[in-house]
């Protein structure tokens, strides 16, 4: 591929940076040739689809990790029905709980959960 800008190029062209570019790629939004060397080259597609990217978050004020997690709902059939179930879902008191302790029961749900997630990041943050 012989007409096409390096990563630097690409990012004086577009206005995003060499760090951005990297991050737009990693997340499948797009995909440069490589060249032998294995540096990657921007030709005019990609260089439109960037265009065409930053023009899509500007008019509908979305961020990179919206349009992210769009190509994930359209790649992972389980994610999509996942979410598309909790749009569909009706809250319902479980039968087991008495009305009057809903949202005790709610409460303490939750708390759990902020517990394990807390846990679960402290686990990250040391094995990092």
């Amino acid at each position: 591929m012989t007409d096409a800008l390096t990563i630097h190029e690409a990012a004086e062209t577009t206005g995003w940076s060499p760090r951005m570019l990297r991050y737009i790629e990693r997340n499948g939004l797009i995909e440069p040739q490589r060249s032998a060397a294995g540096y990657r080259l921007y030709g005019a597609a990609e260089l439109q689809r960037l265009r065409t990217l930053k023009e899509l978050l500007g008019d509908y004020d979305l961020g990179l990790g919206d349009i992210g997690f769009a190509l994930r709902l359209r790649r992972d059939a389980g994610l999509r029905d996942a979410v598309e179930s909790w749009f569909e879902a009706r809250p319902e008191r479980p039968a087991d709980v008495p009305a009057d302790d809903w949202l005790s029961f709610e409460q303490q749900k939750h708390s759990k959960l902020l517990e394990t997630v807390r846990a679960r990041q402290h686990t990250t943050t040391e094995t990092a």
